[in-house]
């Protein structure tokens, strides 16, 4: 009888992580995803979005069985009630996920135990640009600055190279330094006249 041998570092199985790396490097097409969320506006600044389904690894995902939901509100100056973090906090929490999840993943990938990891991010930003009073203010965050305190068995040139490396891959990270084309359309509800 073959037993095998499960090693995990940093919380991950680093054998099935050079699975699928190996799997994607034989047949490139599993690496294609499609990630989707559904939004429903509620009240005012209040609105839901559903996380469920997606593609990835050349079929339908069926591991999730219920959605995860994530209420978007705004603070009362923001003319909201609290009902939820808002669309720009929540790029942060994604921002602070992503390159923390590459950065662990990466991390493992190069042998590097990591003891303890935490983040931190702020970002600046002029809302004259969002409402339109000041054409030349951008209506995004003007910079973000992510401080990560990390504990790890290696030298700080290679948390520094790590950290080079990361602000490179992470998908979110990348994303927002590297803006992608967004395709905003309308779609008519209800009846045509």
């Amino acid at each position: 009888m073959k037993t095998q041998m499960t090693t995990t570092l940093n919380g991950l199985d680093t054998t099935q992580m050079m699975e699928t790396i190996g799997a994607i490097k034989d047949n490139p097409s599993l690496a294609q995803f499609q990630f989707r969320a559904r939004n429903q506006w509620i009240d005012g600044g209040e609105n839901r979005s559903t996380i469920q389904d997606f593609y990835g690894a050349g079929r339908e995902d069926d591991s999730r069985t219920e959605p995860f939901v994530y209420t978007n509100g705004e603070p009362p100056i923001l003319l909201g009630n609290n009902e939820g973090g808002n669309p720009v906090e929540y790029l942060l929490h994604a921002l602070a996920g992503c390159v923390t999840t590459t950065f662990v993943l990466h991390a493992a990938a190069r042998g590097i135990q990591i003891r303890s990891l935490s983040t931190e991010l702020d970002g600046d930003m002029n809302l004259q640009g969002l409402l339109g009073l000041d054409e030349q203010a951008f209506p995004g965050y003007e910079s973000i600055r992510i401080k990560m305190s990390v504990d790890a068995d290696c030298s700080d040139a290679e948390l520094d190279d790590l950290l080079d490396f990361v602000r490179g891959h992470s998908p979110v990270c990348s994303t927002v330094c590297k803006p992608v084309a967004v395709d905003v359309q309308h779609v008519r509800v209800g009846s045509e006249s």
